[in-house]
């Protein structure tokens, strides 16, 4: 089993940039996909980004293309999602999980999900 703990989330003004980390331990999470989804309050959790666990590929929701980036360290064993250009629509609470496949999105999909973090974003 692995376990992720995702930080730093905070407020920011729209334009601003933020990059949250993943971490995770347990299980050799260097083979594993790992995903980022968020869920803005009152709407269902929707997919953000995904890397494969060599870092070599990576997919991208359409409303964040060119403005997030997704990254990772295996010896670190760590991920990140580099925010920028946030916008107001961006706020919401922001996961990583695990995934089986980059070929998914669904949130159903993945599993071993972290606490959570909260981004803002204000006029």
């Amino acid at each position: 089993q692995v376990q992720l703990v995702e930080s730093g989330g905070g407020s920011v003004q729209a334009g601003g940039s933020l990059r949250l980390s993943c971490v995770a331990s347990g299980r050799a999470s260097s083979t594993l996909v790992i995903g980022w989804f968020r869920q803005a309050p009152g709407k269902e959790r929707e997919f953000v980004a995904s890397i494969s666990w060599t870092g070599s590929t990576k997919y991208y929701a359409d409303s964040v293309m060119g403005r997030f980036t997704i990254s990772r360290d295996n010896a670190k064993n760590t991920m990140y999602l580099q925010m920028n250009s946030l916008q107001l629509e961006d706020a919401a609470v922001y996961y990583c999980a695990v995934g089986t496949s980059l070929l998914r999105r669904r949130p159903q999909d993945f599993g071993s999900w972290g606490q959570g973090t909260q981004v803002t974003v204000s006029s």
